[in-house]
């Protein structure tokens, strides 16, 4: 009679909670699969039977580990790790620990095949911060910040930081200070939309010294009730000198 040889074996649960030698290769009696134990992975790796595999799929990993070959998978990534995704297996998903970590092409996350498909979701983000591009920036259509500013003791602030549109409707003479304008080098413009009071009370404005007006004179505001002048500004020089211009008067 034949000799008969036997590995050790145990249920799914059994493995869960056996961490085997390392080389050391056990059966898996409720899978029907080969698993290889590393001395330190608790339940160790079970062998993907070829009657689960489907025509065309396949995947290569190089630099993490998957910890099964199951669909619907997640491989998170640490600082520095590679992947390299090949054939189609449905629902992969790729994580990373590291909010530092940059990919760059041949360097970080390598797709290939002939299938690549994308959720259709959208996506909607908010950064907070200062955008750096070297190039040109095409777009078919971009958003400029809006904000009302008011006055307190006869001042108003406008925050070149806060918006390229903004608003005010006078309460009383108010002087008004451009604050934060970028660095000499980055030209900067905004818009200003002056509202005077609803009683026509002719409330009046100074401008920042700073301001170049045509002909070095400044404009005079519509005094009637609700009236709207509109004003553009620009600086090339960090606000050394703001341009500015009357857009349109008596509006409204």
């Amino acid at each position: 009679m034949a000799r008969q040889v036997q590995l050790r074996r145990g249920t799914t649960a059994e493995h869960s909670t056996f961490t085997g030698a390392v080389g050391e290769v056990t059966v898996d009696t409720d899978k029907d699969v080969v698993v290889v134990h590393d001395g330190s992975t608790a339940g160790g790796v079970p062998l993907l039977k070829s009657a689960d595999l489907t025509a065309g799929s396949g995947i290569s990993v190089i630099g993490t580990t998957i910890a099964n070959t199951a669909p619907d998978q997640t491989v998170v990534l640490t600082e520095g790790s590679n992947v390299t995704i090949t054939g189609t297996y449905p629902n992969f998903t790729i994580a990373s620990t590291d909010t530092n970590t940059t990919y760059t092409a041949g360097t970080g996350l390598v797709l290939a095949g002939t299938e690549f498909s994308v959720a259709t979701t959208v996506v909607t983000s908010t950064y907070t911060g200062d955008v750096d591009i070297t190039g040109e920036l095409i777009v078919d259509s971009y958003n400029e910040t809006y904000a009302a500013v008011t006055s307190t003791s006869n001042a108003v602030t406008v925050n070149c930081e806060a918006g390229n549109s903004f608003s005010h409707t006078l309460t009383e003479n108010t002087t008004f200070t451009f604050s934060n304008p970028p660095a000499s080098g980055t030209s900067f413009a905004f818009t200003l939309k002056i509202v005077q009071d609803a009683s026509a009370s002719g409330f009046t404005v100074t401008w920042p010294a700073s301001v170049d007006w045509p002909s070095a004179t400044a404009p005079t505001l519509t005094a009637t009730a609700s009236a709207v002048d509109v004003f553009v500004f620009y600086t090339h020089d960090g606000g050394t000198t703001f341009y500015g211009f009357v857009a349109g008067q008596a509006l409204g």
